[in-house]
């Protein structure tokens, strides 16, 4: 029996330095990574140093020049945009053309109209917000009304609060869908996201982990699809089965936090079931990107790399593990928005050679066509490296 896997843990926008278009993001001058690291007066992550992190950029406390114990780059995005949609979709071989819709100053009127008409509730707000702030300022008024609150950001996404006491989450979610079926044509941004709260007032009003993504379908066949297609088991860690609308997925363990996408990474692992399991592990972008917190984003990074050696220790010979990232958001900078940024990428396995310079990859894509090829898979996007890597 073959018992090849797969792993792809992304560090959701953990990114490593401006893109060379950055400066039409406004993203220029954004590097998650060593920013934050300046930030906080240094990183310790001894783990990700050995792997080659350090090897890639400067980083603040990670040891530059190492002879790395497995092969290290970064990535460029070759589809514009700088949302979760587009990050996943390429790494799975899906290059876009055009960015998804934004809308910068809110949905617009005869849309939200429709769609207030469609779910029997008029809403509140419909402009660009942060999600913190927005259940602060209009929270109190929602308890009051009922009304559910729709925002969006700088990035293609539709986005609904609730207290789970005044909309209970099966109505949270419904309401969601109904707006996925709407937002066609022109109106078709990437995800709507369910954004429950909790709290008594604006002082203690939290988001819980109840948070669900509505994404648009792909617009072709993806690395997970192929795999099912082959045999092989796609095991989702956190919000990937929603990033990628449950396609090819054939287990799924959600998550509450980075260590509970640990957890459940490790669960997977040990079962030992062959394939790819990929892992998302949302709290550097949701909990501390887009909030500035630069020190929260470091300490959840350290937390991290503590983690490492229980991963690399349940990984099998003919295993293959890859670290990236989706996107940037740097939390140093004054945007809380996603950052236009390359990407990390460390590849880990006994199979692989030592201290490998992938140099810049042009495409997520390489990543999801090296997993693929691994697994005796060809995904038509993007250039496999797995013969630079192995042994």
């Amino acid at each position: 029996m073959d018992s090849r896997r797969v792993v792809i843990m992304v560090l959701d926008s953990v990114g490593i330095g401006d893109l060379p278009d950055a400066h039409l993001y406004d993203s220029e001058g954004s590097n998650t990574l060593a920013n934050t690291a300046r930030a906080v007066g240094g990183l310790s992550l001894p783990h990700l140093g050995e792997m080659g992190l350090g090897n890639i950029h400067p980083i603040l406390g990670v040891s530059a020049g190492v002879q790395a114990t497995g092969a290290f780059g970064k990535m460029a995005e070759r589809s514009p945009g700088k949302d979760t949609i587009t990050g996943h979709w390429e790494m799975a071989g899906i290059v876009l053309e055009h960015p998804f819709v934004t809308f910068p100053q809110g949905f617009p009127a005869d849309f939200l109209h429709a769609y207030e008409k469609e779910i029997g509730r008029a809403v509140l707000g419909n402009k660009v917000a942060s999600g913190t702030e927005i259940i602060k300022e209009l929270g109190a008024e929602h308890i009051a009304t009922g009304k559910p609150i729709v925002y969006t950001s700088a990035d293609s996404v539709f986005q609904v609060a609730a207290h789970e006491e005044i909309i209970p989450l099966e109505d949270l979610y419904r309401i969601c869908q109904v707006a996925r079926e709407m937002l066609v044509g022109p109106l078709n941004v990437a995800r709507v996201i369910a954004r429950p709260f909790v709290g008594t007032a604006p002082d203690n009003f939290q988001r819980t982990p109840n948070r669900h993504d509505f994404a648009v379908l792909p617009p072709d066949k993806i690395l997970h699809q192929y795999l099912a297609e082959a045999g092989w088991e796609v095991m989702a860690v956190g919000k990937i089965k929603d990033i990628y609308h449950g396609l090819g997925i054939t287990q799924h363990r959600p998550v509450k936090s980075n260590m509970d996408a640990v957890d459940q990474l490790l669960w997977f692992l040990d079962q030992g079931t062959p394939g790819l399991i990929m892992a998302n592990l949302v709290d550097f972008d949701m909990v501390y990107g887009h909030r500035n917190n630069a020190a929260g984003y470091a300490h959840a990074l350290e937390e991290v790399d503590a983690r490492m050696q229980e991963i690399l220790a349940r990984l099998r010979q003919d295993d293959l593990l890859f670290i990236s990232a989706d996107h940037g958001c740097d939390p140093t900078t004054s945007s809380t928005d996603h950052s236009r940024e390359y990407v990390p990428l460390l590849v880990w396995g006994e199979s692989v050679r030592a201290n490998v310079n992938l140099g810049i990859r042009s495409s997520f894509a390489d990543l999801g066509a090296t997993a693929a090829e691994l697994l005796g898979v060809t995904l038509p996007v993007g250039e496999s490296f797995l013969k630079e890597i192995v042994k």
